[in-house]
């Protein structure tokens, strides 16, 4: 009679003490969950935080504050260290004060230490150029697609990198300003490869377009080729075939529009005179050629009998 009661306690225990312990289980499950949910909430957060101070510095053309976001390891996917980046950005202050930035926030991708923030920015501005006689207004019209990786050091999330994906840009004086024109290119080739930019020009009546349109590598200070102006075909449209460098830096497609118009002064003289002007660029970037790379009809060379290739 002993031996059944304690097989009984024994069963009444385990009766109670199975569903205990696997409730138990699940209190826990669900608190390691509601932990990680707050950590990764706090971590997004954080994140967002510097893209969304970055874009106040700027606006603010704070120099000190935006350069506190940045890792002092910082390198962007053009090969541009803080020193040059940032040497770039205040140069852009200077030639354009009163520039204004906009950030849309696309996406953000976090684990415990690193995150990647997909972002589309926007930048408009003015410019003033004196041509001849005349004060040129521009206006200066900038998009991208980017992605910001960050890297957490200490208690503090920084700037470690940045990838421009897609860019464009137009400045654009005068009559220009009224004209649709836009220049295309890839947004991705291989080194030492051939690719089109393409221009086209809604050519306003009563006007001659005249237009160039060459690459220039991504390098710091900035080099410019000679341009080559021709008038633009009767299809408004120009094209130009490019070979991609092999430096292992990225490139710009940069098209130069001039809108020439002209006018009787006199009964037997004209006048041909610049009434628009135009800058677009577009960026190209470059994969590199990997040279290590083996073909599957590639043989590795075979050591012979005395340890020497062959």
């Amino acid at each position: 009679m002993k031996k059944l009661s304690v097989l009984l306690f024994a069963a009444l225990l385990l009766s109670v003490t199975a569903p205990l312990t696997c409730e138990a289980g699940i209190l826990a499950a669900q608190k390691a969950r509601i932990e990680q949910n707050r950590i990764n909430k706090s971590t997004l957060n954080a994140v967002k935080n510097v893209i969304n101070q970055q874009i106040i510095y700027t606006n603010k053309y704070d120099l000190e504050g935006l350069k506190s976001l940045y890792s002092p390891n910082f390198v962007n996917s053009d090969g541009f260290t803080r020193d040059i980046y940032f040497k770039l950005i205040e140069e852009t202050w200077k030639i354009y004060p009163d520039i204004v930035y906009y950030t849309d926030i696309k996406n953000i991708e976090f684990s415990e230490n690193y995150a990647a923030v997909l972002v589309e920015e926007s930048a408009v501005a003015t410019s003033q150029e004196n041509m001849g006689e005349f004060t040129a207004i521009g206006e200066l019209y900038s998009t991208s697609k980017c992605i910001y990786y960050l890297e957490k050091q200490g208690q503090k999330w920084l700037i470690s990198s940045e990838k421009i994906l897609e860019e464009t840009s137009s400045l654009k004086y005068g009559d220009a300003r009224y004209v649709n024109m836009e220049l295309t290119a890839p947004n991705q080739t291989g080194a030492g490869k051939t690719y089109t930019a393409t221009l086209k020009v809604d050519t306003p009546k009563d006007s001659v377009i005249v237009a160039s349109i060459n690459k220039e590598n991504i390098v710091y200070p900035q080099t410019q080729t000679s341009e080559a102006f021709r008038k633009l075909p009767d299809d408004n449209i120009l094209e130009r075939y490019f070979t991609s460098n092999t430096q292992n830096v990225n490139e710009y497609t940069v098209a130069s529009v001039g809108i020439t118009r002209a006018e009787n002064y006199s009964p037997d003289k004209i006048r041909v005179y610049m009434g628009g002007l135009a800058f677009l660029m577009t960026r190209v970037n470059v994969i590199p050629q990997n040279n290590y790379v083996k073909f599957d009809n590639e043989q590795p060379v075979k050591d012979n009998e005395n340890g020497k290739g062959k």
